[in-house]
């Protein structure tokens, strides 16, 4: 195999699994799940079925990835944060026509305990690129590429850089000097590095 995983995880029939992808402890991928090149799947983990994850995302620990949840290329998830993908669950009643749909954007972090609630029924809830959503913050709808989300219900506190660094005014990231300008209240670089920076592995 490409790939490496421990001999409690359970892999069904129908998974893709890329190369130098690790999956550890006790995890579950279902069928139809994709997962791209150089991942890390924590312990505990449960993705699927038909999920898909790009490359170098990091799961970590107790992390369920449901049916209707797309990861691009560098999410990290942290511990024991939450998707859902039903609005108004009932034990009692079929949803699975109903399936909400959250798109996971190139770069973003999840911090952990973190929910991120589905949108309407057969609707999107999109996480844009390197938004950072801070430990415990409840998501509620769409977040805006590198902003920064904390609270219950999460609001935007500030900016973040594609490096992971709070912005300050100046809108220079303090760890790979990229700067960035607001446009139309959108956060966009100005003077990009280039993907292979050591700060920039994505």
């Amino acid at each position: 195999m490409s790939y490496w995983a421990h001999e409690s995880a359970v892999i069904d029939d129908g998974v893709e699994i890329g190369e130098g992808t690790k999956v550890w402890h006790f995890t579950h991928i279902l069928k139809g799940s994709r997962i791209g090149r150089q991942c890390s799947l924590g312990q505990n983990v449960m993705a699927g079925p038909d999920v898909l994850i790009g490359d170098k995302v990091k799961i970590q620990n107790n992390v369920s990835l449901y049916k209707g949840v797309i990861l691009e290329d560098g999410v990290f998830c942290g511990p024991s944060c939450v998707f859902t993908n039903v609005l108004t669950p009932r034990g009692f009643v079929e949803r699975k026509a109903e399936f909400g749909e959250t798109v996971v954007r190139r770069g973003a972090t999840i911090g952990a305990n973190a929910t991120i609630v589905c949108g309407e029924p057969n609707g999107r809830t999109v996480l844009g690129e390197y938004c950072f959503i801070a430990a415990g913050a409840v998501i509620t709808k769409d977040v805006a590429p590198h902003a920064l989300m904390a609270g219950v219900p999460a609001r935007r506190i500030g900016w973040v850089s594609r490096a992971g660094e709070v912005l300050g005014a100046d809108l220079v990231c303090p760890r790979t000097g990229e700067r960035y300008e607001m446009q139309n209240e959108r956060l966009n670089i100005v003077d990009e590095r280039p993907q292979d920076s050591p700060h920039l592995e994505v």
